[in-house]
C-alpha cells in the first residue's frame, strides 16, 4: 500500500499565538521529520508512517511549549534501530504506544518542575502510526493504523463507500455527560464546557493513561487528525461533505477543512492532517471536480473495481 501525507496549522482568528502543533514521518526507517505535505503517495515502508497532532493548553502557561515538547519526545523514540524490535507483534506496537504517551508525560512534567514559569502547562496528543501488518500476522495481512490518544484531538477514518467515522472518543466532560446519558452529541457541541478535558499531558490534574484503537487500513481510505479547533466547531457532517467534495485530492481536502473552520469563526488554533491510502499498484489520483463529475466516479471504479 501506499500512503501520502498532508498537514496544516493555523493559529485561527482568534489567538494571540498557536499553541497546536503536528509533525509527519513518511518513513520511519529513513526519518524526515521536516515534511508537511508528500507530493505522492509513497509505498509504506517497514517500519511504517506516522502521523501526529498535539494540541497545547495553558494559554500564558505555555501551551505551545507542551505541544512542541510532546512532538520533540515522540520524533526522539522513533529511532529506526528500536522500531525494528517493536514492528515484530501486534502487542509490542502497543506497548510502544503506551509507554511513549505516559513517557511523555514525563518529559513534560520534568520540564515544568525545572522551569515554574511553565506551571500548569498541559496538552492533548492523538498519535497515528501505518504499519504494515505486524510480524506475527499472515503474511497477506493489510496494514494496520495504530491510534494511540489523550483528550479531545481527534482521529476519523473516512472512504468514500462508508462515509466518515471517528476512530477516537474524546477524554472530555461533555463526553461523560454523552456516555451516562444525561445530554445528546448534539447538545455536546454548543455545551458550554466543551472545552474541559478529562485527560492530558503535562498536567497533573489529568491522568496521561491513553486509549487505543487499531483500523485494518483499506484501499482509498483517509485518516483524518486534527485539534478541537476544527472538530469544535464544524460538525462531523460538515467534515464529511467537505472530505467528500475533494475527494482524492487529500491536500485540497486539507486546506478546504482548514478554511471551513476559520469560515465557522475560527476561535482557536487549527491543525489538520490527512494520511490517504491507495493499492500499490494503483495510479496517482488527480484533482477532481468539487461536483464529483464522470471523472471522479471513473476513479472510484478503478480503485475498489480494477477498471
Amino acid at each position: 500500500m501506499k500512503i501520502k501525507l498532508s498537514a496544516v496549522t493555523d493559529r485561527g482568528k482568534e489567538r494571540e499565538n498557536n499553541e497546536d502543533a503536528f509533525v509527519l514521518c513518511p518513513d520511519l526507517k529513513n526519518p524526515d521529520w521536516s515534511v508537511a505535505d508528500t507530493a505522492t503517495h509513497l509505498p509504506l515502508g517497514p517500519y511504517g508512517t506516522l502521523a501526529v497532532v498535539a494540541d497545547g493548553m495553558g494559554g500564558a502557561n505555555a501551551g505551545d511549549v507542551a505541544s512542541a515538547l510532546a512532538i520533540d519526545f515522540i520524533k526522539k523514540s522513533f529511532v529506526p534501530d528500536v522500531l525494528a524490535d517493536v514492528v515484530k507483534s501486534d502487542a509490542t506496537v502497543r506497548q510502544f504506544l503506551t509507554d511513549l504517551v505516559r513517557q511523555a508525560d514525563d518529559f513534560i512534567q520534568t520540564h515544568a518542575f525545572d522551569h515554574p514559569e511553565t506551571a500548569g502547562m498541559g496538552t492533548t496528543l492523538v498519535v497515528c502510526w501505518i504499519v504494515p501488518a505486524p510480524g506475527d500476522a499472515q503474511p497477506s495481512a493489510a496494514p494496520q493504523a495504530y491510534v494511540a490518544w489523550c483528550g479531545d484531538s481527534r482521529c476519523y477514518v473516512f472512504n468514500p463507500a462508508k462515509g466518515l467515522r471517528p476512530l477516537t472518543k474524546d477524554h472530555s466532560y461533555v463526553q461523560q455527560l454523552i456516555d451516562s446519558g444525561q445530554i445528546t452529541e448534539a447538545e455536546a457541541f454548543t455545551h458550554p464546557d466543551s472545552n474541559l478535558i478529562t485527560r492530558g499531558l503535562g498536567d497533573l490534574d489529568f491522568d496521561a493513561e491513553p486509549d487505543m484503537v487499531c483500523h485494518v487500513l483499506q484501499t482509498g481510505d483517509w485518516l483524518l487528525l486534527c485539534s478541537d479547533g476544527l472538530c469544535g466547531y464544524c460538525t462531523n457532517d460538515d467534515i464529511e461533505r467537505t472530505l467528500r467534495s475533494h475527494y482524492p485530492d487529500a491536500s485540497a481536502s486539507r486546506d478546504h477543512l482548514l478554511q471551513m473552520a476559520l469560515d465557522a469563526g475560527g476561535y482557536d488554533n487549527i491543525t489538520v492532517a490527512i494520511a490517504s491510502a491507495i493499492a500499490d499498484d494503483a495510479a496517482e489520483p488527480q484533482q477532481q471536480p468539487a461536483s464529483g463529475g464522470g471523472g471522479f466516479i471513473q476513479w472510484l471504479k478503478s480503485l475498489f473495481l480494477g477498471g
